[in-house]
């Protein structure tokens, strides 16, 4: 029987205004499916008019600007239905879905959805549920005493994979995969009895866990930033923009 990580995956990437869930909006988006390892994905792209002014601070990491936006984007609603629709179908197919850091791209598409379409993300998974495979959560369970970051370039670094055009969407997409591909080998004899459905269920678990350690660092040092234990989407907030 063939192990999940080397059968069909989806990946899903955002580019952004930002980094705040509630307030910045998608620019880009990319869902890649490969069926199998090696071979050529299939990629779905997007382009968002994001209707609000794009920080340089966002360009310079990403390279899209406002007029290039404003010009070739198009308008959030039927963008964010699309890709919502498009989730949902994979997830009817059985198709675990990664997400690099998930809780930052799946809760900036949910809150475009209550924005422009008066939905939420879990809607569209009502027929299949979603399952979600974060490399970041599961290298840091996995390799927990590793020191250093855990970037997507450093994880790709860790694990031997190519990143090409970084912080491009489709890209990133596909290097999170290959990602999650690498983790599962290397570790196969944790993960290759486990189907994605108790992944899922585990990894829940796992960055809660991992959410708490970071908080206890912060406290230590005298930061206040809070972090978020929720995987892989994050409550809505009344006060959501």
């Amino acid at each position: 029987m063939t192990c999940w990580y080397e059968g069909p995956l989806a990946a899903f990437d955002t580019e952004t205004t930002g980094v705040d869930v509630e307030t910045d909006r998608i620019v880009s988006a990319a869902v890649v499916v490969q069926d199998t390892p090696g071979t050529r994905p299939r990629v779905s792209r997007w382009l968002v008019n994001p209707g609000v002014p794009v920080p340089a601070e966002a360009t310079a990491v990403h390279g899209l600007t406002e007029e290039h936006l404003q010009r070739e984007g198009r308008w959030p609603s039927p963008v964010m239905g699309e890709i919502a629709k498009e989730l949902g179908e994979h997830a009817a197919r059985g198709r675990p879905l990664v997400v690099m850091n998930a809780p930052f791209d799946l809760t900036l598409l949910d809150r475009e959805l209550r924005r422009h379409r008066a939905s939420s993300l879990d809607g569209w998974f009502t027929s299949a549920p979603l399952r979600v495979l974060d490399p970041r959560v599961l290298d840091k369970h996995l390799d927990r005493y590793r020191k250093g970051r855990r970037t997507l370039t450093d994880l790709c670094a860790h694990y031997g994979v190519a990143l090409d055009g970084a912080h491009d969407a489709a890209a990133d997409a596909v290097a999170a995969m290959d990602v999650v591909r690498a983790v599962g080998r290397r570790f196969a004899t944790r993960l290759d009895r486990l189907t994605p459905a108790e992944l899922h269920a585990l990894q829940t678990g796992w960055h809660a866990a991992q959410a708490r350690g970071l908080q206890a660092w912060f406290a230590r040092s005298g930061t206040e930033e809070s972090v978020d234990p929720a995987w892989p989407l994050r409550p809505d907030l009344p006060a959501a923009a």
